[in-house]
């Protein structure tokens, strides 16, 4: 959750609306990154007369990747069903991911039969989805959901991956095992506007291309064998017009235009081989993922389950 105050309350109600009536035993498993409206204030309240009513606070915001792993590291259930709390994945479908999970899956994916948003930022999820599955080779589902169910054996598998760089969509295909998908309608946001926005779709759509593909470097091999072969392609022009007694002057402007363009790309390809020794550096220093300010309900979560 991040500045959902006005959502947080009635997602509640409606996920208890559904849930009760099921007889199951369920934990609700809040995390919240960095709110500083009422969020938090909310859902404590709740938590005092609800003990099933469980709240994360991280320590400033982590982002939704090392938020969204705290969440699963800290929920108890056999199974862990995932959804925002916008309301845009309605609960009512809850039973639905139950009843599918049940035929031998172990992991349930949703898929939307139509975004319910802005036409502006369905163009910006289309473009974000489009970028991924052009360079990371990754096989998300189009039209893919926040919502999904999973069981404990995945949950667990999905805790041992500790990198810091995470994408969260990418390991939940590495992991593997059975998968299966369901369609769901999903609905128009209930309040406020996505914090998930442009920006940070495709800051997250480089972290994944990054994390999941050595595509930046081959491309900067390539094109640097281009470039080598045109280099010497022009050499040995010059050559054979000096040696055809061909008299002509190449001007300074386009020997300096060519040198610039050479130290460009040498540049932009140094800096794509820094991301990745950043990024290995970052893995290196070991940090935890996520730091927890307070707890509600919950203890420190157990080391995953062997498997």
């Amino acid at each position: 959750m991040y500045f959902e105050q006005e959502c947080i309350a009635r997602f509640i109600a409606e996920c208890r609306a559904v849930l009760d009536p099921l007889g199951i035993e369920y934990e609700m498993v809040f995390c919240d990154d960095g709110s500083s409206d009422r969020t938090t204030a909310i859902i404590r309240e709740h938590a005092l007369s609800d003990l099933r009513i469980r709240l994360i606070e991280l320590s400033y915001n982590h982002g939704k990747q090392a938020a969204v792993s705290a969440a699963i590291a800290h929920a108890s259930g056999e199974l862990l069903l995932y959804m925002d709390p916008d309301l845009q994945d309605p609960p009512e479908e809850i039973p639905r991911f139950l009843a599918a999970i049940g035929n031998d899956y172990d992991l349930v994916f949703g898929v939307r039969s139509e975004k319910k948003d802005r036409l502006l930022n369905r163009v910006f999820s289309r473009l974000f989805w489009a970028t991924l599955e052009k360079f990371t080779g990754l096989e998300i589902p189009r039209g893919l959901a926040v919502m999904r169910i999973f069981n404990r054996r995945f949950a667990d598998q999905f805790l041992r991956y500790a990198e810091q760089n995470r994408f969260i969509e990418g390991i939940f295909m590495h992991i593997g095992m059975r998968r299966g998908v369901i369609e769901i309608a999903q609905r128009a946001r209930f309040a406020g506007v996505s914090k998930f926005n442009f920006r940070r779709k495709m800051a997250l759509a480089f972290d994944a291309i990054l994390d999941f593909s050595e595509l930046p470097l081959t491309l900067a091999v390539k094109l640097g064998a281009w470039i080598s072969a045109l280099a010497l392609a022009a050499v040995l022009t010059v050559v054979a017009l000096k040696l055809a007694l061909v008299d002509f002057q190449a001007g300074w402007p386009s020997l300096l235009s060519l040198l610039l363009l050479g130290f460009g790309v040498q540049l932009f390809f140094l800096g794509v081989a820094a991301l990745y020794v950043g990024r290995i550096y970052r893995e290196v220093k070991g940090r935890p993922l996520f730091s927890i300010r307070a707890l509600v309900n919950l203890s420190p979560p157990d080391p995953p389950r062997g498997g």
